[in-house]
């Protein structure tokens, strides 16, 4: 066993990694670069970080082992001179509703300690405890809205919007189709209710019955059939229009049917507390002349003004100080423009990330391995520095950093440089390089090298003329106050500005107005609390005949099983089992198309039932799975795997990389198109069989970007995307714009929200907001293409811009033209 500061990795075999021997200093700033699917992340998280977890975990004892998530036992030899390991990774999962920057930074808990002790209590008023100002706990609660601080209810004119229907007509449009909302109907006529006069002619005691009653009648109900159908009279039991809508939100574990229902339901604040959440005596008491939910809504960077002028008595003099530590870290992270009461859910996966990065900050470790999931992801060019700062305040503490990042600049400011590549999936998964920064540059198949070190680039594009605009009028959301935008059509638009300027709620309001105008409810699926709606809008919109359909192209996952993958989502398995089902032997079978689904009884491993693999429940150890002992991980029957096409089995197939699949069915038009489509985006290392659930946020939002490109008529559609260069290298972007640059070229509009200024240099037009973030923020400081942003003096953006721009007496851009 070595002690001389090396953490040694030898035999690293996880995912795609190759039998991988690498030395790490301790106490440094470590990067590891590589393509998308290169390894990096099996590398920092499915390595080092599992197996200092399952080291901690064989001290602890077996019954809590259960109690904590477990990563998995690492696939290596052996490691040697690694100390404990704290991993702060992106996470895509949905925090609970009532979870806030407050809650996870504990900066609401010293904010209550703050009022429970120093506040201002009205006279005669008792102390409260600190559990009264928070809207979680039983003590503080409002009691009308329980906490959350809105009313979900609904009116006669969300659940009748059109009053001029009959019952029979649907009047009731809240009311489910099919055969439930007919018979809600035959048991209101069985009732004595007119179901066939307009609803607005019905007295208003029997409209308010029907639709807000708790009583739930059951009559017998004698059903009008067709004529040659037997009628049998059956027991119907009634439930009026407010009872189902607020019972389904309740308890439908359908995203399809809440989204449905929540367009029947009024959101508004709680009239008891205002909609703070809290009870009124908590309420009255005030810290520097603020309630609780006054000083919770401030951004933390006005938050840190008014503290710091209150320090007057004991209790204030110990708790602020620790306060205003813990803000001037989250400001200096470029999260300054939060405010303590922000939902966590309306957090981006990198905030989210800083906000964890500023909590271990304040942890005051050191001996610690601290591994980092590109902590840049959300971060304008203009808080990097920042973030650099912090970085280097954990490594001067005494820890160590390894740090999976695609950010050049930080790429650059490491103390040792790790490249794993030099391709993605099986070309990839080996040690290109080890060393400091610059040693790189000698490194010829290094992916990261051109980009790392780059030279002067070639002439940037001419931007396109747009073929019309789509104007916002009068846009009102979060920090976007009366903000008029236009939207040049046809063309591609990035949308910049420093962290929390506003950018992110621009695109989510466009989404919302251009739905409206289209007569379309196809959002993208929501998290566990839909009922935390944006509040606000736009005014009106300008020049929507030129948008004929939306597309949202965001990274949320492309199915929530692991029968879902890359071949079904895109559709080209459809073709697979077609071919399948033409064979000679199928036919002499009888198998049909259905025989080769893995999803279908009949020619799937019944063991496993089609998954390809079982779960291993371990009583003190993590959960694992392992193959099916039937199938052995082909998901089919021996019998089916026997039919055979061009000498691949269909789970052959499912094995294949979409790069070796391209050359198995180059002559088969329709599977190649959305093969070579897959290829060309950069997903070539992606086996057809790939769950969804494997997949990371950047590779699903690419496939369903895939889907879209084989689209021939592409003319009239808008899409969305949010930062669709997080998790991506130099290189992947650059294949991405590729993609997206030639959706412009066929009368597409396209719309990015993004801080990579290399995606902002190729823009045909660029929307500047800020100039700073949240009350700073929500204006357009400049528009225009992108050589004009860059010569605005009031831009933030512009000199970072103006360094990506190859024109004379500018720095080049980092890599080759797209």
């Amino acid at each position: 066993m070595h002690d001389d500061g090396v953490i040694r990795v030898r035999g690293a075999n996880v995912h795609n990694l190759r039998d991988v021997d690498v030395d790490l200093p301790r106490d440094a700033f470590v990067v590891v670069t590589g393509v998308s699917g290169s390894g990096k992340s099996s590398l920092a998280f499915g390595t080092i970080y599992a197996e200092a977890q399952l080291r901690y975990l064989e001290s602890v004892a077996p019954y809590a082992r259960r109690l904590i998530h477990q990563a998995g036992a690492a696939h290596v030899r052996d490691i040697d001179g690694l100390p404990p390991v704290v991993a702060l990774q992106q996470s895509h999962a949905t925090p609970g509703s009532r979870s806030t920057v407050g809650t996870l930074t504990t900066v609401s808990n010293s904010l209550r300690m703050l009022l429970s002790r120093a506040g201002a209590y009205p006279a005669g008023a008792p102390r409260l405890d600190s559990d009264a100002f928070s809207p979680n706990t039983p003590a503080g609660a409002c009691p009308r809205c329980s906490g959350l601080g809105r009313l979900h209810d609904v009116s006669e004119s969300s659940l009748v919007p059109d009053p001029s229907l009959s019952i029979r007509e649907h009047a009731i449009a809240a009311w489910p189709g099919a055969w439930q909302g007919k018979n809600y109907r035959e048991i209101l006529a069985t009732l004595g209710y007119d179901v066939d006069r307009p609803w607005r002619e019905l007295a208003q005691a029997d409209r308010d019955w029907i639709l807000f009653t708790d009583e739930q009648p059951v009559v017998t109900v004698h059903a009008e059939r067709e004529a040659h159908r037997i009628q049998r009279p059956y027991q119907g039991t009634y439930q009026s229009a407010r009872r189902y809508v607020l019972h389904t939100l309740a308890d439908t574990q359908s995203s399809t049917l809440r989204r449905r229902v929540l367009g029947f339901v009024e959101v508004s604040a709680c009239p008891l507390c205002d909609g703070s959440g809290l009870r009124a005596d908590a309420l009255a008491v005030r810290f520097a002349a603020r309630s609780m939910p006054e000083l919770a809504a401030l951004p933390v960077t006005d938050l840190r003004s008014v503290l710091r002028d209150q320090l007057d008595s004991d209790v204030a003099a110990a708790v602020v100080p620790d306060v205003l530590a813990r803000i001037d870290v989250l400001v200096e992270l470029g999260l300054g423009y939060l405010s303590i009461a922000r939902p966590a859910q309306t957090l981006s996966s990198g905030e989210l990330q800083r906000l964890r990065l500023a909590t271990a900050l304040r942890s005051r470790l050191f001996g610690v391995v601290y591994v980092l999931d590109e902590p840049s992801a959300g971060l304008h060019p203009a808080d990097t520095a920042a973030l650099r700062t912090v970085l280097d305040r954990l490594r001067a503490a005494g820890n160590s950093l390894v740090v999976v990042e695609h950010d050049l600049d930080l790429v650059r400011a490491a103390e040792w440089l790790v490249d794993i590549g030099p391709g993605a999936g099986s070309g990839g998964g080996r040690l290109v390089y080890s060393g400091p920064v610059n040693g790189l540059r000698e490194v010829a198949e290094s992916v990261t090298r051109p980009y790392l070190f780059a030279a002067p680039a070639g002439p940037q594009h001419q931007p396109r003329s747009p073929t019309g605009v789509l104007g916002l009028r009068g846009i009102e959301r979060h920090n976007l106050r009366n903000l008029d935008v236009d939207i040049p059509l046809g063309i591609l638009t990035v949308l910049t500005g420093v962290s929390g300027s506003g950018k992110s709620t621009l695109l989510a309001v466009l989404a919302d107005a251009l739905r409206e105008a289209l007569g379309t409810d196809t959002a993208p699926e929501e998290g566990d609390d839909d009922l935390l709606a944006p509040t606000g809008g736009v005014n009106h919109v300008i020049g929507t005949a030129g948008v004929r359909r939306l597309v949202q192209v965001d990274q949320r996952p492309i199915g929530r099983t692991p029968r879902s993958n890359l071949a079904t989502y895109t559709g080209l398995f459809d073709g697979v089992r077609k071919l399948f089902a033409a064979t000679d032997e199928a036919r002499r079978r009888g198998y049909g198309v259905g025989r080769f689904s893995f999803n279908v009884v009949g020619g799937r491993c019944e063991t496993c039932q089609g998954e390809g693999f079982v779960a291993v429940e371990l009583l003190f150890l993590p959960g694992t799975y392992s193959p099916c002992p039937t199938c052995r991980g082909a998901r089919y029957r021996p019998e089916t795997l026997e039919v055979m096409w061009r000498e691949h089995s269909v789970a052959d197939v499912l094995a294949l990389t979409v790069d070796a699949a391209v050359d198995v069915f180059a002559d088969q038009p329709g599977i190649a198109r959305s093969l070579i489509t897959l290829r060309d985006i950069g997903l070539g290392y992606l086996t057809l069989g790939q769950p969804a659930t494997e997949l990371s946020g950047g590779e699903a939002q690419r496939i369903k970007l895939a889907s879209e490109l084989q689209r021939r008529q592409r003319a009239g559609t808008l899409y969305l995307l949010d930062e669709p260069t997080t998790g991506l290298h130099p290189a992947d972007t650059d294949r991405l714009m590729t993609q997206l640059r030639a959706l412009a070229d066929t009368g597409a509009t396209v719309v990015i929200v993004e801080h990579d200024m290399d995606v902002a240099a190729r823009a045909d037009h660029v929307i500047d907001l800020g100039p700073g973030g949240g009350s700073a923020g929500g204006r357009v400081v400049a528009a225009g293409p992108p050589a004009s942003i860059a010569a605005d003096a009031t831009s933030v953006t512009a000199p970072y811009l103006a360094a990506r721009l190859t024109t004379p007496g500018t720095a080049a851009r980092r890599g080759p033209a797209a």
